[in-house]
């Protein structure tokens, strides 16, 4: 087991170029100023809110791949949309949408089981906050 951070701060966004149109993702990870992973994808033709959802499950993913223990992570994503129903504050009424929501509860619950993760928070802030995570979506979409 490598060492516990104390907070990993994981800010995500997701867009497509049309909606549905081409979609990427973009994941910044951070802890104490140092940043910790990064992703910048391609993830094919698909709708801004599946955009969204993937970024935030890839995270996850990228955290039980790496092995990452931390006491606490805090999302921040500029989708308040996306953060309500991920959280349980409004229902997911699209199935393609639930399937991706159950794939992140599932795997919070996996990561917390395992020991890696212990309290997590989701925050909502403004586009103009969420600029590295939005710019990492654009270079995916720009540049592969």
């Amino acid at each position: 087991m490598s060492k516990t951070i104390e907070l990993l701060e994981i800010n995500t966004d997701g867009g497509s170029r049309g909606n549905p149109g081409q979609a990427a993702i973009g994941v910044i990870a951070v802890s104490g100023g140092q940043k910790v992973f990064s992703l910048s994808e391609r993830i094919g033709e698909t709708t801004n809110n599946v955009a969204e959802y993937t970024a935030v499950l890839r995270a996850l993913e990228t955290i039980e791949e790496k092995e990452i223990y931390t006491e606490k992570i805090r999302f921040i994503l500029d989708s308040e949309l996306i953060l309500k129903q991920i959280t349980g504050a409004y229902k997911v009424k699209q199935p393609h949408l639930q399937v991706l929501r159950k794939k992140i509860v599932d795997l919070i619950k996996k990561l917390r089981d395992s020991g890696q993760i212990k309290l997590m928070s989701f925050v909502n802030v403004l586009r103009e906050k969420n600029k590295e995570a939005d710019k990492l979506v654009n270079d995916a979409l720009d540049n592969q």
